[in-house]
């Protein structure tokens, strides 16, 4: 492997200002990548940005709201406009509603998890399908949770929205895997210190649980390996 694996690749990274998605951004920067980073915090990707040269790397930021009409065709016909493929697409934007039970659990709350963790996977897939195609060798990462497949009390917004990007992926993989270079994973990231986890976990010691850089370093070293459609990797510790 050399000192920049990644070199001459264009990565997008949803969710990119913060937690698992700016560590990933950075680990894909220090390895080679360009990489694009999106969220809706403008203030966030520019830290983002600014650590990334710093050490070194380069980045181009999109601030963009995921769930709002056409902003994901709008950011791909940017992107397409200016690199035409993408090497590498990170899937990490997400958000954790409301840990409810099922019965009271709130309809339009409900839909906005929907929206963003499902129905904006599906508009990602869709729009940046054409630039991965037109990749050396595409890769779609996306990050799950644990709860997806084992379900838990109080946790079923959240888990059915999980499920349900699970499914979407793997078929998409599974498409796409025979007639062009592909390649689909997904990386549950276990227990991480991330604003989403001290939200479910109020009263956890947030240092008793591993930094997001652990499975940003993870993601790069998967990326460097010839892996198959399909792959599902949970990281430990």
């Amino acid at each position: 492997m050399t000192d920049k694996p990644l070199a001459s690749q264009t990565a997008l990274v949803t969710g990119a200002s913060r937690g698992i998605g700016a560590a990933t951004a950075k680990a894909l920067a220090a390895a080679g990548a360009h990489v694009v980073l999106t969220a809706r915090t403008t203030g966030g990707l520019e830290e983002v940005e600014e650590s990334i040269y710093k050490a070194g790397g380069t980045a181009t930021i999109a601030p963009v709201n995921l769930t709002e009409n056409d902003s994901i065709a709008r950011l791909a016909t940017a992107l397409s406009g200016r690199w035409g493929a993408l090497d590498i697409l990170v899937l990490n934007a997400a958000t954790l509603g409301t840990l409810a039970a099922v019965p009271v659990i709130d309809p339009k709350d409900f839909a906005k998890v929907m929206t963003l963790n499902v129905s904006a996977q599906v508009a990602l897939l869709t729009a940046f399908d054409p630039m991965l195609r037109k990749s050396a060798h595409g890769r779609v990462i996306g990050l799950t949770s644990s709860v997806a497949r084992q379900h838990r009390a109080y946790w079923g917004e959240y888990a059915a929205s999980k499920a349900a990007f699970e499914a979407i992926l793997c078929s998409y993989g599974l498409e796409v895997a025979n007639i062009s270079k592909i390649r689909t994973a997904l990386i549950d990231p276990g227990a991480t210190r991330t604003a989403m986890r001290a939200r479910a976990y109020p009263g956890e010691d947030p240092m008793s649980v591993k930094d997001p850089s652990v499975v940003g370093d993870y993601i790069v070293r998967l990326l460097t390996e010839d892996f198959d459609t399909g792959r599902f990797d949970r990281i430990e510790g």
